[in-house]
């Protein structure tokens, strides 16, 4: 999602045009004017229809992200990972613990693409855990991060795929 040179210059370039930017990849992302009241109307209903696989997805992933939600920032991507406003991104913290600094631990928020075929198959499916489980390893290779356990991926991806 984001680099690191992205991250640094958000820092120092705070506006263009009078336009105040924003990191997408951190935080709840306003988009104000240029969604309808239509666009958000579909947003809420499609939270509460999907708050049940929200709810599963949760217990399916446990302590690996802080909390799942529906996101409205997706188009072709099933997920993405999201930190908190004021958190570090995995990127300056992968950065500062290469340096040999101490950093709290920081759990990503998971948001889910509600029109995407693979979280619709999600809701059906018999292997919602492993499911659920390569999804957020797929949001986390996107966004540059490095999984914990490459042969237990590969090996549900596997699986997956005979099936």
């Amino acid at each position: 999602m984001t680099s690191r040179v992205d991250e640094w210059a958000m820092n120092f370039l705070t506006s263009f045009d009078e336009t105040p930017l924003q990191n997408i990849a951190k935080g709840a992302v306003d988009l104000g004017d240029l969604q309808d009241e239509a666009e958000k109307a579909e947003a809420e209903k499609a939270q509460e229809t999907l708050k049940p696989v929200v709810d599963k997805l949760k217990a399916a992933l446990g302590e690996r992200a802080k909390d799942v939600k529906v996101s409205t920032r997706l188009v072709d991507s099933p997920a993405c990972l999201v930190v908190g406003e004021g958190e570090l991104s995995p990127q300056m913290i992968q950065m500062l613990q290469q340096m040999g600094q101490d950093v709290p631990a920081s759990k990503p928020t998971l948001e889910v693409n509600p029109d995407h075929p693979l979280i619709k198959k999600l809701e059906s499916s018999e292997q919602f855990d492993d499911l659920a489980q390569v999804i957020f390893d797929q949001a986390l290779l996107a966004d540059g991060g490095q999984l914990d356990d490459p042969a237990a991926y590969l090996k549900r991806v596997n699986e997956l795929l005979m099936r």
